[in-house]
């Protein structure tokens, strides 16, 4: 029967997961915000023959924070993102074409592997068969961040593959000398995945070095569990993952790190400075903010991830019981891996990218602490349970711990109907807004070379096949200077995206000369302010931009002459 459950299990716990993210698929079955979009786009490049490339600007971060000298498509790709995301669609690119269905299937197969993983994990660390059980299913349907399970993004790699690092880092320090070698693969692969996925290494070394420090405490009556030949090929298989891709950053920008050359990520005091080209983004204005602003920019970062990890991870009810769970196992060598990697996590993004931190830097990483969270957490229930069986006459623990444990997992199941539910309506809205200028654009006649300047380049190549540059987050000067110097024809603009410098324009309050009048609008349908300027301000709207002398797409429009001819 035992034999029985190690592989009925782990199947249903698969088919589970699978079953839970093609039904969100079915929901919605494309790529549905940057990220995504970035790495979809690059995958298609890849079959396409083009290379590791990318026919717009999503960022200046991807051409050194600033508007280059030369400013020409299409670009050098994954300056910033790691490509695990992009080369995994390859093979069902090539099966069923350049489809959203092929894009999201590799991500659906492999990140549905975290739920029987989170099942043998607990297993393995000593956990009760329900407590595994519940711990499976709870990674199969995983509170918030469920939503994004289906999109073809690194949560769906990143969580099975840091899972898997951290876990073998641990049975390494229980003797398990080829789980620690693997580990070295799992870092790899994961770092390969998300540019954070290297603190990973963190863990898996110090597992190395405390397990020589045990032994050498114990004066000779302890050998090392980890020995150094199993430390070489940890390493060694890390370096064979990442080494073609450092060669590759190496040979194409110069650097391993080219994101952080500019220091647009490090050193950046808004949000709006990714997309700036004329802000100061130097480690002088870093510092010259004074000690004030930046603690305290390290401290909302800190309280921030608390939030995201609290609401999106543990559905906020199981936050107590995950904190009980890692107490009680705060002296297990099994949590151990975990808990360095999870202080690291926290401390780490606080601490240098607490800026990016809500916009979506920590909870990709985040996903990879959900499995031992939810094992540590459901054991916290079991402690809990067991608490009310002594205070509670007449309960008894075969009662109670299957009540706690359902009432637990039920509660990450509605939060994943609940979040999925308020993400799937915008998601659904932009991408119909979006597939519908597409279509105007074709209606007009535009050339498939044009290039457009949008707030989501990435997202408009997905959808319309037309490249771009991202909107600067500058004066309208500096945009019509990144508009010439591309050789800009469309401005497509987004209220839930525009810039501080276009909103007038998408009010209709007053238009520069180079932006004409819009050709196509998708009206607003969501809350009104009662402010009517604002109210009927459209929800996406397209215009042409005239920088090329004999333009006459620009010459006229209903703001009249004066707001026409704005600067």
């Amino acid at each position: 029967m035992l034999r029985c459950d190690a592989v009925r299990i782990p199947v249903a716990l698969y088919a589970l997961a699978l079953m839970v993210r093609a039904v969100l698929f079915g929901l919605h079955p494309d790529a549905a915000y940057p990220d995504s979009y970035y790495y979809v786009d690059v995958a298609r490049a890849l079959q396409a023959g083009h290379g590791f490339s990318v026919n717009f600007v999503y960022s200046f971060v991807e051409v050194g924070g600033r508007l280059p000298l030369h400013a020409i498509l299409p670009i050098p790709s994954n300056v910033y993102w790691l490509p695990l995301a992009s080369i995994v669609q390859l093979p069902s690119i090539w099966l069923f074409g350049p489809t959203a269905f092929a894009s999201a299937l590799p991500f659906l197969l492999i990140g549905s592997l975290a739920a029987p993983l989170t099942w043998l994990i607990a297993r393995d660390v000593g956990c009760q068969s329900r407590v595994a059980l519940a711990a499976g299913v709870a990674v199969a349907i995983p509170a918030a961040a469920t939503i994004y399970a289906t999109q073809p993004d690194n949560f769906s790699l990143y969580q099975p593959l840091a899972t898997a690092a951290l876990w073998l880092a641990a049975r390494g320090l229980r003797g398990h000398r080829r789980s620690f070698v693997l580990a070295g693969l799992m870092v790899g692969l994961a770092s390969l995945s998300r540019n954070d996925g290297i603190l990973l290494a963190v863990p898996v070394g110090l597992a190395f070095v405390w397990d020589r420090w045990r032994a050498w405490r114990s004066r000779g009556t302890r050998l090392p569990r980890i020995r150094w030949i199993d430390a070489l090929a940890c390493a060694g298989l890390f370096l064979a993952v990442m080494a073609p891709w450092y060669i590759r950053q190496l040979a194409v920008f110069g650097q391993l790190s080219p994101a952080t050359a500019s220091g647009r990520v490090l050193f950046i005091q808004t949000y709006s400075d990714m997309n700036s080209i004329t802000s100061d983004t130097s480690l002088a204005a870093f510092l010259s903010q004074g000690i004030g602003p930046i603690l305290a920019s390290r401290i909302q970062g800190l309280m921030s991830e608390v939030v995201l990890f609290s609401v999106v991870c543990c559905s906020v009810v199981l936050v107590p019981f995950v904190v009980g769970g890692l107490w009680a196992r705060r002296r297990s060598f099994d949590f151990g891996p975990y808990l360095v990697y999870a202080s690291l996590l926290f401390v780490g993004s606080a601490l240098v990218f607490p800026v990016l931190v809500t916009h979506g830097t920590f909870l990709h990483s985040a996903v990879a602490l959900v499995p031992f969270g939810f094992i540590a957490g459901l054991e916290g229930v079991v402690l809990a349970a067991n608490w009310a069986v002594r205070h509670r006459r007449g309960w008894t623990e075969e009662r109670a711990v299957p009540m706690f444990l359902i009432a637990a997992v039920g509660s990450l199941v509605i939060s994943a109907a609940m979040f999925s539910a308020l993400a799937l309506g915008p998601w659904n809205a932009e991408r119909d807004a979006r597939i519908a200028a597409g279509h105007a654009l074709d209606a007009a006649g535009v050339k498939p070379s044009d290039l457009l300047m949008t707030a989501d380049p990435a997202g408009f190549e997905y959808f319309t096949g037309h490249g771009g540059v991202v909107t600067p987050s500058d004066p309208l000067p500096v945009v019509n200077e990144v508009a010439t110097a591309y050789d800009i024809r469309w401005l497509i603009l987004e209220r839930a995206a525009v810039t501080e410098q276009l909103i007038p324009v998408i009010e209709s309050k007053v238009r520069p000369a180079w932006i004409g009048a819009p050709i196509f609008s998708v009206p607003y349908d969501g809350p009104k302010t009662g402010d009517p300027t604002v109210d009927n301000a459209p929800a996406l709207a397209i215009y042409p931009v005239c920088t090329v002398a004999g333009d006459t797409r620009c010459s006229s429009g209903p703001l009249g002459d004066s707001a026409a001819n704005a600067p």
